[in-house]
């Protein structure tokens, strides 16, 4: 056999390589840079790696437009091993945006008393003298932002995988990083400590059955790589019984990343114990990054066997939306309460994957599975980052306040801080002129016209059941009387502790966002339509 040397396309991955590279610099700042001046280094760093990788994305964009017309549009690149495709580009537009959102909210220091919400030195015991010298240093770990790169470069590179070794190490690579960071916080650090180590067990677990699934389904179809499984697929009925458990043990790894049930134990335990700046971009841009991995594989590898994969993700999405929004009723934590939340939204993504798949299937004027799923991925994005970048604003004298009965008259005390955040539980409700709206009506129109009526009224059902828990936060923050009001302790009352303009700006632009999605969604439901298809 003949060596062919792969061919790369470095304009096209331009935006990849940016942010992979810009990590390897924030690890060099770390090694040579005097600690005092890392921080500032880090965070300026960090921000032009992700606003050039934005706008080199939108380069791209408008490349492929030139490039090609039609449905689907896109190259393939490093030996057949990435795809650059609209879908591609979308999702990297989207996770950027939620990264430079991440960052804003890791950079926040006034919360704090002038440090950061991640710990100063991981090393020291909590409570030990080590650590209170390290508080009053004012030291952190300004490894975080290149550990924060590495995992955006990891999420970028998830979804735009072409074989299963590519899409195993893209799994890896945003994954590690957030094992680390999630045991980091400054507060609360046995919590913190203990959801990192939750999180990596179980998702060392996810690991090997993903990748026993690539040996699986390798053993089948003979290849690794999409075009040449889905040929497998449609040619060889030998196998079948391989196929289905290699295909069923990669969907445990790709589930358990967006947090369907039953992989969903992690979430929230690991939610409420990372640092919320952590959570925040964590819900948003991980769940981005996966839909779009879990698309490409069950769409362009396993698409011809959908009648095979489809009743299970019928089975999964029901107790997905069930699971989420029944069990958050019962929680009295914030974090918690959005843990169960971003799992019912991954019930009603999931809706969305059951539609139909091809433009040419439906009706003029109707959007595909992949349209929906994408538009709802940002619906979603914006509301979660949003949401917890509130809660790390509210706080009492231990540090964040995330129970119940400390949100009581929130509203009456910071009135728009409340608002914003009331709307944002309004959007992930779906209320109408919401983003959330919108997005439930594409991904529940798209499972209607497949003939998954069963899980659309299943996902109604649940979007009733959300709506409960969802106003009793706004009815507890702008109608409740503060308990404990009257000669209360200070500290016992949740306060809002005032910002730095870049944790403002990333919960003003979540509300500009949300409500203009709501109001005008065309152009963002355009752009997902002029993403196009998957290229095969």
């Amino acid at each position: 056999m003949d060596f062919v040397k792969p061919t790369i396309e470095y304009a096209e991955l331009a935006p990849l390589l940016i942010v992979l590279g810009g990590a390897c610099l924030g690890v060099l700042a770390e090694a040579f840079l005097p600690r005092e001046r890392r921080r500032l280094v880090q965070v300026l760093l960090t921000a032009v790696v992700l606003l050039a990788a934005l706008a080199t994305t939108i380069w791209v964009a408008t490349d492929l437009d030139e490039v090609a017309d039609g449905a689907a549009r896109g190259l393939l690149t490093a030996g057949g091993t990435i795809v650059v495709d609209g879908p591609t580009v979308y999702l990297w537009g989207l996770v950027l945006l939620l990264s430079l959102g991440g960052v804003a909210l890791f950079a926040e220091r006034r919360l704090e008393g002038g440090v950061s919400a991640f710990a100063g030195q991981a090393a020291a015991l909590p409570g030990t003298d080590a650590e209170r010298e390290v508080s009053t240093r004012g030291w952190e770990h300004t490894e975080i932002y290149p550990l924060m790169l590495f995992a955006v470069g990891g999420m970028m590179l998830f979804p735009a995988s072409n074989d299963l070794l590519t899409m195993f190490v893209a799994l890896e690579v945003l994954s590690l990083p957030l094992y680390l960071l999630c045991g980091l916080a400054r507060r609360r650090r046995l919590l913190s400590q203990e959801a990192a180590l939750k999180y990596f067990l179980l998702g060392a677990f996810s690991s090997g059955f993903f990748l026993y699934g690539v040996a699986l389904v390798y053993g089948f179809a003979g290849s690794m790589e999409f075009a040449a499984i889905a040929e497998a697929v449609r040619n060889d009925t030998a196998n079948q019984g391989l196929l289905l458990v290699g295909m069923g043990m990669l969907a445990v790894g790709l589930l358990f990343k967006v947090g369907a049930v039953p992989f969903h134990g992690w979430t929230p335990d690991v939610y409420q114990g990372a640092p919320t700046p952590l959570t925040a971009f964590m819900s948003a841009a991980t769940k981005v990054a996966a839909f779009g991995a879990l698309l490409r594989l069950f769409y362009v590898a396993f698409g011809a066997d959908r009648w095979s994969w489809q009743p299970m993700m019928w089975v999964i999405a029901i107790l997905t939306m069930l699971v989420g929004a029944i069990v958050a009723v019962a929680q009295t934590d914030v974090k918690r309460m959005l843990a169960y939340s971003s799992i019912a939204h991954t019930g009603f993504l999931l809706t969305g994957v059951l539609g139909v798949q091809a433009s040419g299937e439906l009706a003029e004027g109707q959007v595909t599975s992949l349209q929906a799923v994408l538009f709802y991925l940002a619906t979603y994005g914006v509301a979660t980052l949003g949401a917890f970048a509130v809660v790390t604003l509210v706080r009492d004298s231990n540090g964040e306040a995330t129970q119940f009965d400390r949100w009581a008259g929130l509203g009456r005390r910071s009135p728009w801080l409340a608002g914003a955040f009331g709307l944002y539980l309004l959007s992930m409700a779906g209320i109408p002129l919401t983003a959330g709206f919108v997005g439930k009506w594409a991904v529940f129109t798209v499972a209607m016209s497949a003939g998954a009526w069963p899980v659309v009224l299943t996902a109604i059902a649940s979007s009733i059941i959300a709506v409960f828990f969802y106003v009793r936060y706004i009815r507890i923050m702008f109608f409740a009387e503060p308990q404990g009001a009257a000669g209360a302790a200070p500290g016992e009352l949740a306060s809002v502790t005032t910002p730095s303009l870049l944790t403002s700006a990333t919960i003003a632009a979540g509300v500009v966002a949300t409500v203009v999605l709501g109001v005008v969604p065309g152009p963002v439901l355009d752009l997902a339509a002029r993403a196009g298809d998957f290229i095969r």
